[in-house]
């Protein structure tokens, strides 16, 4: 039943996970052209974006590349289908760690030294933010006495009430894995932060559309990850989760647009200080309270 539930899963984020995607990467572009006192694209811009490159003509440096990204976007929405269907969080991590590295594998594979720096720019970022993800998983596990997500459904109160300092960790990193300023060191979305896209230098056509799909189908599992922390028994807090995702949301667009780019010895050194403290700490005073 389990796995049926997990097919199912994978099934419904595989057609809703790209439409609240694309439209968070619109509503992403439209808020931060606001704060820059522009006006912005229309909100289905990126859907735009994406349906041009579908249209043009495959191009890629080899045929591996292309198989590379679609093996990262089958294990992204994998990793959504097992955590939106209830399933196991730490499998869920698992997942999403090897579509990563799928990700990485295609970059490599194009030879390019523009994408080969890219590559090692994102092998390091999730050097960065795992040792946090995993203690997340951790501490849900102690929580709730499960890995399973539909666990927090049987829970007197939300989550965050006994791991907030993960929670902090969690918000932290979140930077990091939706790419933005100032860890977006391995593919910037900002024109004026590189002269090429670091990882998908040579990605172009259907495979870099994709990419696009792909991050958007992260985007969303990772805001439900945030989500998470807030809701319980009560059917009333799968609303107050979702008003914490918008505010979470808003936060990363602000930060994105407001802190300047850093060198990845910061990121490597304070994402691995921010899960020492925050998960460990948090991670200890359940084990020993």
């Amino acid at each position: 039943m389990t796995l049926v539930s997990t097919l199912i899963g994978t099934l419904l984020f595989t057609l809703i996970a790209p439409v609240v995607g694309c439209f968070l990467a619109g509503l992403d572009r439209i808020v931060s052209a606001r704060m820059q006192g522009r006006v912005g694209p229309p909100l289905l811009q990126p859907y735009y974006d994406v349906r041009k490159l579908f249209e043009k003509e495959r191009a890629s440096v080899n045929s591996v590349e292309s198989v590379y990204v679609g093996a990262a976007l089958l294990f992204a929405l994998l990793a959504g289908g097992v955590f939106f269907s209830g399933g196991n969080l730490l499998l869920c991590v698992f997942v999403i760690t090897l579509s990563s590295l799928f990700f990485i594998m295609a970059a490599y594979s194009t030879r390019s030294p523009y994408a080969e720096v890219g590559a090692a720019r994102e092998t390091l970022q999730v050097m960065s933010y795992e040792p946090m993800v995993l203690l997340m998983a951790v501490a849900f596990f102690q929580a709730t006495g499960s890995f399973d997500v539909g666990a927090v459904f049987a829970q007197p109160h939300p989550i965050i009430c006994t791991i907030g300092l993960v929670f902090l960790g969690v918000l932290f990193i979140l930077t990091i894995k939706l790419r933005k300023s100032p860890f977006d060191l391995a593919l910037s979305h900002h024109a004026h932060q590189e002269i090429v896209r670091g990882v998908t230098t040579e990605m172009s056509g259907p495979t870099l559309g994709l990419v696009e799909i792909m991050h958007w189908c992260e985007n969303v599992l990772f805001m439900g990850w945030i989500g998470l922390f807030f809701v319980w028994g009560n059917p009333i807090s799968v609303a107050l989760a979702l008003l914490i995702v918008v505010l979470v949301y808003f936060l990363e667009i602000w930060i994105d647009n407001n802190f300047a780019r850093v060198k990845w010895q910061f990121m490597f050194k304070s994402a691995w200080l921010v899960a020492l403290i925050a998960g460990g700490v948090n991670i200890a005073l359940l084990a020993f309270l």
